[in-house]
């Protein structure tokens, strides 16, 4: 047994030997080979300095890096972050940072400051109304009866000198006769001279100017004066061509000096009366074309001219009347009928431009985010001007092709010392200027919680979250929005989440970054006793 132990272990070392001789034999020789020609190439080639690559990190700015490339579950690459990349110098004084991951997860876009032509269209609401120099009204300037009805119907058209009705007054019948009387005294004292045939012709003329002032025609007075035989009744004639818009006259009632009977309006031109609002009356003047959409006749615009601007406001509606004249061919167009109006406003050329999402209004002033780099961006306060449907014009403040925040600007706000940049303008816009030197508090907020349903339309997702320390709130149920639809992606009811969320305004909260967790870790049902509709 001794003997075959040794034997076998001097086998196994001299093998040991051997095969290390071999291995340092064959290294020394590689090693020899090879040594030159790193050397020969190092000195042929210059060198190139390559940056160092860090990491991978997700490209919706969700906190998930990767060592390696990969994709995340919406099949979008990962991005590539070399060192140099992350920038750790502080902000200019007047300049607003926020970090790659939270540009990215808010959903920042810029659009670059163009000059462009503002062609903008001042949309009004309108109604139709009849011209009111075409209305005319038909009344008696004494008193009688009306005899007989020759117009019955309400909406009837007549022409001009169409007759209307025949009235009779003793008053006018009396008239007559003096008239007859007198044209007959003038007749017979013709061949006389003297007072007598000047008091005739004096009497005759004083009837005379008592039927006309009581608008007999000249054409029944010349009748009277031919023949000289009263009527019991007179004969009352439109004096225009239209439409009977109204009418109180009744067979055989009794009527009184100026009550009037019939109205006729000539309907073959009409109003658009249309309601401006106080911040575009400026842009519309008198004599400038006007495009008029009836709802009853689809697919047909009728053009118009707007002919006066009314000089009084409505308080309750903030608007200004403005009236548009136009034809009326085949009376298409009936009083009292709803009507769109299009006012073009002719622009002043090409000026610097923004849109109008890019406009921060704190009230006191105009505001703009202007991107200095990646993720820098300096607040500018501008001077506006005109505005188009989409775009404003910016007077003062931005140049031509800087990039301006279009998205997201109210989140750049909230995530960032906005206050203490603006504050360097001379006073706060959003609020109380911070010290020199002080970042203003965080209004970023965490909390964990259990999703109990999403509405993808809406953008919403409806959270039961444990109680959250920064806000002083209990465990609820509440419902949030999200900053953008790639965040509710993948989500299901009963997922455990860690969220990030902000104010966007007053009870609005508006998630940012969402974060899926073990089962282990999710939120907890509400604490006992708490109200899941309590207010904040």
């Amino acid at each position: 047994m001794n003997k075959g132990a040794g034997l076998s272990i001097g086998v196994i070392a001299v093998a040991i030997a051997a095969g290390g001789g071999y291995w340092l034999g064959g290294r020394g020789t590689s090693s020899h080979g090879d040594a030159v020609a790193p050397v020969v190439a190092s000195v042929a080639e210059p060198v190139k300095k390559e940056r160092k690559l860090l990491f991978y990190r997700n490209p919706m700015g969700l906190p998930d890096t990767s060592p390696t490339p990969k994709k995340d579950p919406m099949g979008m690459d990962y991005i590539a972050v070399y060192e140099g990349e992350d920038d750790d110098e502080p902000a200019a004084a007047n300049q607003v940072k926020i970090s790659t991951d939270k540009v990215q997860k808010l959903g920042v876009r810029t659009e670059a400051a163009q000059l462009r032509t503002l062609d903008k269209v001042v949309r009004a609401s309108g109604r139709i109304e009849p011209d009111e120099r075409r209305l005319y009204a038909i009344s008696t300037k004494f008193e009688g009866y009306v005899e007989r009805l020759h117009v019955n119907v309400t909406g009837q058209p007549v022409g001009k000198g169409q007759a209307l009705f025949e009235v009779y007054s003793p008053e006018l019948v009396s008239a007559q006769r003096e008239y007859a009387i007198a044209a007959q005294g003038v007749e017979a004292l013709k061949e006389a001279g003297g007072p007598a045939r000047d008091g005739m012709r004096q009497l005759a003329e004083s009837a005379l100017l008592r039927l006309t002032n009581w608008d007999i025609s000249e054409e029944q007075v010349k009748a009277l004066a031919k023949s000289g035989e009263t009527k019991r009744t007179m004969t009352f004639r439109s004096p225009v061509a239209g439409i009977v818009t109204e009418k109180k006259a009744v067979q055989g009632m009794r009527f009184m000096p100026g009550e009037a009977l019939y109205q006729v309006a000539d309907l073959s031109s009409v109003w658009v009366v249309a309601d401006v609002f106080e911040q575009d009356i400026g842009l519309v003047k008198s004599g400038a074309k006007a495009k008029i959409i009836i709802n009853a006749y689809p697919g047909q615009t009728f053009e118009g001219t707007i002919s006066y601007v009314y000089p009084t406001l409505n308080a309750q509606t903030r608007t200004v009347p403005v009236r548009v004249e136009l034809a009326n061919p085949g009376l298409l167009l009936k009083p009292a009928m709803f009507a769109q109006v299009e006012l073009p406003v002719g622009a002043k050329g090409s000026v610097v431009t923004v849109p109008i999402s890019a406009v921060i209004d704190s009230g006191a002033r105009q505001i703009v985010l202007i991107q200095q780099g990646e993720g820098r961006f300096e607040p500018r306060e501008v001077k506006l001007g005109a505005r188009s449907d989409n775009h404003v014009e910016v007077i003062e403040g931005v140049s031509e092709g800087e990039p301006v925040v279009v998205a997201a600007n109210f989140l750049i706000d909230a995530e960032s010392n906005l206050k203490a940049a603006v504050g360097g303008f001379g006073h706060a816009a959003h609020g109380a200027a911070t010290k020199e030197g002080q970042a203003s508090a965080a209004v970023s907020h965490q909390a964990e919680g259990t999703v109990e349903g999403i509405d993808a339309p809406a953008g919403t997702i409806s959270l039961e979250h444990d109680p959250v320390a920064s806000l002083k709130w209990p465990a609820m149920t509440m419902e949030f929005k999200a900053a953008n639809a790639s965040l509710l992606q993948g989500l299901k009811p009963g997922a455990k989440v860690a969220v990030e969320f902000v104010e966007r305004q007053p009870g609005e909260w508006v998630i940012t970054s969402v974060k899926p967790l073990p089962t282990s870790q999710g939120a907890g049902m509400p604490a006992a006793g708490a109200n899941p509709h309590a207010g904040h």
